[in-house]
């Protein structure tokens, strides 16, 4: 059994579409991160970060004492490493599917994390750093758009971790001032991940969980107000 740490964001969507996808047995243990709930004791011991998701394997292979996770390309590996699926075992491959997985992580996740700061949370707006998570995220499509342009799928002919973890972060494209008619073959990407069943079934939980509504002044301040001064409270 995975028991999920999980919120409704894009890194916690990555982890639902794998299990989804997968088949392995799981329960959501939700991570109210607009509460606070991400400082709780019990939740640091997993998630030493104070960030979603994370995961506790109670049943690893080996059979010894369950195994905590943090970070979601971390946990998408040792997920498709513990099922055999959605990572290839061509050598040349996996390198291929890794390589995107961390270029999502460094890149595709952090800058469209800005975009969505700067461009809908900040309590003022900052036209330059508007201006430049716009563009970064605008060029991070447009990279991910030419490696689609000969492949289904970003490692190739068949759907990956990769895949997972960049598609979330393409979920809020309006939001993040961005038009799929610039990117046709994202947009055909997106839209065959879209449609599969198991992406239906993740994103019909996160909508049980977490309605979408504005974050209010409290929120905010739990999100986007912790310093150096959070952590040692911890």
């Amino acid at each position: 059994m995975i028991d999920l740490y999980y919120w409704t964001t894009p890194n916690g969507h990555k982890i639902t579409l794998f299990l989804e996808e997968s088949g392995l047995p799981y329960r959501i243990l939700p991570i109210n991160i607009g509460k606070g709930e991400q400082f709780q004791p019990d939740f640091l011991r997993i998630a030493p970060n104070n960030r979603i998701p994370a995961i506790v394997d109670t049943e690893p292979a080996d059979g010894g004492a369950p195994i905590p996770l943090f970070e979601s390309g971390a946990i998408l590996l040792y997920l498709a490493e513990k099922s055999g699926r959605f990572l290839s075992a061509d050598p040349r491959v996996r390198l291929d599917t890794l390589q995107w997985l961390f270029w999502q992580m460094g890149g595709l996740g952090p800058m469209a994390g800005q975009n969505h700061h700067f461009g809908v949370y900040a309590p003022e707006p900052i036209p330059y750093a508007i201006d430049r998570y716009v563009k970064e995220t605008g060029r991070l499509y447009a990279v991910l758009d030419k490696r689609l342009a000969d492949r289904p799928f970003i490692a190739g002919d068949d759907y990956s971790i990769a895949d997972m973890a960049c598609y979330p972060w393409i979920v809020p494209y309006e939001r993040q001032r961005q038009s799929l008619a610039d990117f046709p073959h994202l947009a055909r990407w997106f839209e065959a991940i879209r449609q599969r069943p198991a992406t239906v079934r993740a994103y019909a939980l996160a909508e049980q969980i977490n309605k979408p509504a504005p974050l209010d002044e409290a929120a905010k301040q739990v999100l986007f107000g912790q310093d150096a001064k959070t952590v040692n409270k911890g």
